[in-house]
């Protein structure tokens, strides 16, 4: 067994890469994604990398089966376990601070109706005290009528739990008892344990939501697999970057969320390790979204909280920013100006140049009108593009706007343009971050078609593309780390801190998420522990998480000056000042576990083909360019716009005025003329 596997199921096109470590090449490929039955695109995938499931010594795969049935609501039918006196949690929620003066903000629709909210009896208090006992057969009630009315997942949230889960262990016993295995319990403090009671309920409805949906691709994945002769654990993707194998994605299916595009994160980490740069701006357009991270000295951008659809969820999660704006964006007329996306062609039947009944002008039949993509070639020969059927669904679109169809076509692709700037500028100049420090890194199977002409817009200089790049995520998930969090509510003042009771506590912690590690198969030797505290100052809501040397250091002296000092700077980073006088609280101990594999970004490269190229006419600003068209695998040196590159996975644009290199890596360095 010599290859090392990973996939990423788009909604368009399924990606797959392949590293050969005998001889240390990477090969990419896709299939077009079959929504009826994922299965079948991702062999069909494998299959043009891998003769034999069975030579497989690795694989990772992203998903979305969760997202997507959150998205278009087709989640479980989930009944909720509330506290005595506290079924309104859920459906209260949060005030709308951020949204004040919205008038037509409103709020989500909780995924569990109040009828199907139950409340059961016990409380502890806030320090995780018994108060009045767990009342058991109103839990057996819940699992009764769970079983008789058909619901598919039960999510228990108990009041204080997350300091102590004796309560909900004990009602999740009693369920598993009433319904078997074949309705999934979620426990709050599994999912979360975390103070603030409506944000761990809305993490575990989630879990229960978008959980048997999970769980039943991935068994079904691991069953197909083990059919073929696959002899290695399935990993599946986290959305905190990191890798677990699908037996505890299973259990923790809302580590899930956002599998798929968070690898496109990883592989701009590893990039940008590659390169030396310390900040990235990736970048991810497919045919149906686009999708903006961030990487921030050297790193991955992480929350300890996200909202997902409105939904808060409490976990570690890439902060991603996620627009309908892809290749198969339909572009329509409304009150006589052009519109584009968010809806799209997906798949099926996809952009009228697919040929499979599409009518609707799209961004990818504008780029085809604009001859910026390679018809006889795309993807790498896979599909030959119909140009008269793109050209036919773009005039019909321009004869209703009563505009010329090639600067129709242009405005299709600028106003794409404009919607993905503005969503990097969501992740960047919101949060005084900027742009133009940042180098923009594309990928995606139409990201390098647009990405010279986002970073103008955003005042970027240079733009980098990646090898396969529209498998660049599948990329990233081989140079990811198992990953494993956990938490410990640890509420003090600076005035109440024990730092070696702090540091013991990180000690417990860190044997756990050791031993998860081991159980994942990650061998002593590559495992390592990242510790970090979340603080705030007195009488904040808010709180930033601030890394630690180790372990051990709280228990050293000078702790609480040092953490004090490194709090106030990291509170000027984001916000633009600090109080350092000010007291400090401590909220949350984190530790996270690392567990790494061989890295395939050694891969040899290719000595570089005969440059064979030809030349059409490409509309650059409304005029006709006579533009050399290029196999990437040709490139070796520099190469001056206007330039059309193209390869297995993406096609690159290089608009006049612009140069490209091939770096080291084999990345296709662009400096943008501005």
């Amino acid at each position: 067994m010599s290859y090392r596997v990973a996939m990423d199921i788009g909604g368009t096109f399924t990606d797959v890469v392949c590293y050969d470590e005998r001889s240390g090449t990477v090969t990419a490929s896709k299939a077009p994604t079959t929504p009826g039955d994922l299965a079948e695109g991702v062999f069909a995938a494998l299959g043009r990398v891998v003769d034999d499931p069975a030579g497989i010594s690795f694989f990772v795969h992203g998903t979305t089966q969760g997202l997507n049935a959150l998205l278009e609501r087709k989640g479980a039918r989930v009944l909720l376990l509330a506290g005595q006196g506290g079924r309104d949690v859920y459906q209260i929620a949060r005030g709308n601070r951020d949204r004040m003066f919205d008038l037509r903000y409103r709020k989500p629709a909780p995924l569990v109706p109040r009828q199907d909210v139950m409340e059961v009896g016990g409380r502890l208090d806030y320090l995780g005290r018994e108060l009045v006992p767990l009342d058991e057969e109103s839990v057996r009630a819940a699992g009764r009528r769970a079983r008789e009315e058909g619901f598919d997942a039960v999510a228990v949230c108990l009041l204080f739990s997350y300091a102590n889960p004796a309560h909900e262990l004990r009602a999740g016993e009693l369920l598993r008892e009433e319904l078997g295995d074949d309705v999934l319990v979620v426990l709050s403090h599994e999912v979360a344990r975390e103070w603030r009671e409506y944000e761990r309920t809305s993490s575990a409805v989630l879990e229960a939501y978008t959980g048997p949906v999970v769980r039943r691709y991935l068994a079904r994945i691991e069953r197909r697999f083990a059919e073929r002769g696959l002899a290695v654990p399935v990993h599946v993707m986290q959305s905190s970057g990191g890798l677990v194998n699908a037996s505890y994605a299973m259990r923790r299916p809302l580590q899930t969320l956002l599998s798929g595009p968070v690898g496109g994160t990883m592989g701009g980490v590893a990039a940008a390790r590659l390169m030396g740069r310390e900040n990235a701006i990736c970048i991810d357009m497919g045919g149906t979204s686009f999708d903006v991270s961030l990487v921030v000295n050297g790193r991955p951008d992480v929350s300890a909280e996200a909202r997902i659809e409105g939904y808060p969820v409490l976990m570690p999660i890439v902060n991603l920013h996620t627009i309908g704006a892809g290749g198969g964006s339909i572009a329509y007329a409304e009150a006589g100006a052009l519109r584009v996306g968010p809806e799209s062609a997906g798949a099926v039947p996809g952009p009228a140049c697919y040929g499979r009944g599409g009518a609707r002008a799209t961004v990818t039949d504008a780029n085809v009108v604009l001859g910026r993509v390679d018809p006889a070639w795309f993807a790498g020969g896979l599909m030959t593009l119909d140009v008269e059927a793109a050209g036919t669904a773009v005039v019909t679109l321009a004869d209703e706007l009563d505009m010329d169809p090639l600067l129709l076509a242009e405005g299709i692709c600028d106003v794409a343009n404009a919607k993905m700037a503005q969503a990097i500028r969501t992740l960047t100049v919101e949060h005084g971050i900027e742009p133009r420090e940042f180098a923009l890194v594309a990928f995606g199977g139409a990201g390098p078609m647009h990405a010279v002409f986002i970073a103008r817009e955003l005042g970027i200089s240079e733009v980098v593309v990646p090898r396969f790049p529209g498998a660049f995520s599948a990329w990233g998930m081989l140079e990811a780390d198992v990953r494993r969090d956990l938490t410990h509510p640890y509420f003090r003042s600076q005035d109440t801190l024990d730092g070696p009771d702090m540091s013991r506590n990180f000690g417990t912690l860190e044997e756990e998420v050791l031993a998860a590690l081991s159980a994942q198969g990650v061998p002593e030797e590559r495992r390592r522990v990242e510790h970090a505290v979340d603080m705030r100052y007195e009488g904040q809501d808010y709180t930033l998480t601030i890394p630690l040397r180790d372990a051990a250091e709280p228990a050293e002296p000078g702790f609480l000056e040092t953490i004090a000092a490194r709090y106030a700077g990291a509170h000027t980073g984001r916000y633009g000042h600090a109080t350092p006088e000010a007291p400090v609280e401590f909220v949350m101990l984190r530790s996270t576990g690392l567990g790494s594999f061989p890295r395939t970004a050694a891969a040899t490269q290719e000595a570089p083909e005969e440059r064979a190229a030809y030349v059409r006419d490409v509309i650059f600003d409304g005029a006709v360019h006579s533009t050399p068209v290029l196999r990437r695998s040709s490139l070796d040196g520099e190469l001056a716009g206007p330039a059309i590159v193209v390869e297995e996975t993406a096609t690159t644009v290089i608009p006049p005025g612009c140069v490209a290199t091939v770096d080291p890596n084999g990345f296709l360095i662009v400096k943008v003329n501005l």
